[in-house]
């Protein structure tokens, strides 16, 4: 019944109208976000965040942000920090946030959650210098999460993981 196929939803920017209270995802932190913080991000682009809304039901479905940041290169393996500019900083796209509704988990929303936010990202990185994604996993399973999209640990930062551009655009080139 909630798998994409069955729901009327729309991916858009998360708007004032849009009404957060009910969202549950399991993780208090990522709730709160989502109830109070989210909207002063998004005013002071700090973050954007992006939601998957239900159309049907007037609910959030799951939601995340994008913002620029930076990494150092020498938290890169070194196999592919020395493949790059001897700069000390190199841009990247931040995920800081993605959460899935409870009522809505198990059927593939995370999924599209995170192809749209690398897809995104791509199109950014075609007018705006950056390396690669980065995201900040919350906890253990975070990480098994974004592995299974092709993210990287970063050396001695094992909740910290990335995925160059140059893969992402071979996943969207190939689909």
């Amino acid at each position: 019944m909630l798998h994409p196929e069955a729901v009327n939803f729309s991916i858009e920017l998360l708007e004032k109208h849009h009404e957060r209270a009910g969202f549950r995802c399991g993780n208090e932190q990522l709730d709160r976000y989502l109830h109070s913080i989210a909207s002063q991000d998004r005013q002071r682009n700090i973050a954007i965040p992006y939601i998957i809304f239900d159309r049907e039901r007037q609910r959030i479905i799951g939601y995340y942000t994008l913002s620029m940041s930076g990494i150092n290169l020498e938290y890169l393996p070194q196999k592919i920090a020395k493949k790059l500019p001897k700069y000390p900083i190199v841009g990247v796209i931040l995920i800081g946030r993605l959460a899935v509704d409870c009522d809505y988990r198990g059927y593939g929303w995370g999924k599209l959650l995170i192809m749209d936010a690398l897809s995104k990202s791509l199109a950014v990185s075609k007018t705006t210098g950056c390396f690669a994604v980065v995201v900040d996993a919350i906890d253990d399973e975070a990480v098994r999460f974004y592995q299974r999209f092709e993210f990287q640990n970063f050396p001695d930062r094992p909740y910290k993981l990335f995925r160059t551009m140059s893969n992402i655009a071979q996943t969207f080139s190939n689909n």
